[in-house]
């Protein structure tokens, strides 16, 4: 992410109480790729990205209840009529 996106998702966080640092994968380069970190010191830090977007995937869960119903399969119901004969 670039560090446009790296403020949207520090705020989310933040807002979600989850905890991680967004910070820039080189410390030298802010410019470059962002990623979410268990702490702020380059030197020790570990990736926590995959597990910021789980903590936020689940704070949001599916808004459908359940699988989608299935298409009907077989016959249906009804009334089939011919087609009307021309009559000439």
């Amino acid at each position: 992410m670039d560090a446009e996106q790296a403020r949207q998702v520090d705020s989310m966080l933040r807002r979600l109480g989850i905890p991680g640092v967004v910070a820039p994968v080189d410390p030298e380069n802010p410019a470059g790729s962002w990623r979410v970190f268990d702490q702020a010191d380059p030197e020790i830090r570990e990736d926590a990205t995959a597990d910021a977007l789980a903590a936020v995937a689940a704070a949001f869960p599916s808004s459908s209840p359940g699988p989608a119903p299935k298409k009907q399969s077989g016959p249906f119901r009804g009334f089939v009529y011919p087609p009307k004969k021309d009559e000439d």
